[in-house]
């Protein structure tokens, strides 16, 4: 069997996006954005995304600790454009999505760290394992419409993604995995 990749919430990223001062709910331009992830198989580096997933966003740079986001991630929707791979990554060793269908991103609170760069504080839940997480990213705002940027980076395995078997020691599919946002989202008033 050829090893996986895996990779998880990307769609965390969502939650990334902040208002102009006086505004707090986003709604995100999914055409526009990506959730995906990179990994490395065989020390080539391979690059998903997911198809499906949802965001609520709620954030004010002048408050960025009261701010709020969820993303909720279909992870049967990953694609890395491998045929062999695409139909592992849903399976019992990777996503296992029968069991564990969706991936949760919640943000409970945002971090201004100066400039345009900002931390999304919260927790990520994947194959129903919950962990707490950090997410760095640099937001644009103008005219009412944000771009996001962020990347976080995880330990597959701590996620139970790849955890058994020939892939559990990162030998052909590495266990650091770096889940990416790139996202473009329009305040609302």
């Amino acid at each position: 069997m050829t090893p996986r990749p895996f990779l998880l919430i990307p769609a965390l990223a969502v939650l990334l996006l902040s208002a102009p001062a006086g505004a707090a709910t986003w709604t995100v331009d999914k055409g526009e954005s990506v959730l995906g992830f990179i990994g490395k198989q065989s020390g080539k580096e391979f690059t998903g995304r997911f198809g499906r997933w949802d965001a609520a966003i709620d954030f004010d740079p002048a408050d960025p600790a009261a701010g709020h986001a969820k993303v909720t991630i279909a992870m049967g929707s990953a694609v890395i454009g491998d045929a062999e791979k695409d139909q592992a990554l849903p399976g019992e060793d990777w996503f296992n999505v029968q069991a564990f269908p969706d991936a949760v991103f919640e943000a409970t609170a945002f971090r201004a760290k100066g400039g345009n760069q900002y931390d999304a504080v919260g927790t990520l839940t994947i194959r129903g394992i919950r962990k707490d997480v950090v997410l760095p990213f640099t937001l644009d705002v103008t005219d009412g419409k944000a771009h996001a940027v962020g990347r976080l980076d995880l330990v597959r395995t701590d996620y139970d993604v790849g955890g058994h078997g020939l892939f559990s020691k990162g030998r052909t599919v590495d266990l650091n995995v770096a889940v990416v946002v790139d996202l473009m989202a329009t305040a609302q008033p």
